[in-house]
């Protein structure tokens, strides 16, 4: 697959809750990464494209789940998006050493992130 989900994000307003009930759900193993601006928690799900959660950045806005697609050039594929009738909602940012990643809506309205890793995907 040339674009494939590489990340899925739980964006919530209770962390510690969701943390508790994913955990103990699934038996995803869930380990607390500091960032600059709060608490990350990357979620092994023991195969296939794990994923992580965070404190809703987005104020008011419901908890929810965020797909993260692949790709080989975030800034031509952010422009592309555009082009063909989405909206970035949040243009191309770098996230620490780890690569850059864009947020748009499709013509329907649904939201996608895109990610390019600062390192090749293995």
């Amino acid at each position: 697959m040339a674009h494939p989900f590489v990340h899925v994000e739980l964006h919530t307003g209770d962390l510690k809750k969701a943390k508790e009930f994913y955990s103990k759900l699934f038996g995803w193993k869930l380990k607390d990464e500091p960032m600059p601006d709060g608490t990350y928690t990357m979620i092994d799900v023991g195969g296939g494209t794990g994923g992580g959660m965070m404190t809703n950045p987005t104020p008011g806005t419901p908890s929810h789940w965020m797909a993260y697609v692949g790709v080989d050039d975030i800034h031509a594929s952010t422009k592309m998006a555009k082009e063909l009738g989405g909206k970035v909602m949040l243009d191309v940012k770098e996230v620490g050493d780890f690569g850059w990643m864009s947020v748009i809506t499709d013509p329907t309205g649904a939201t996608v992130a895109m990610w390019k890793p600062k390192t090749p995907h293995k």
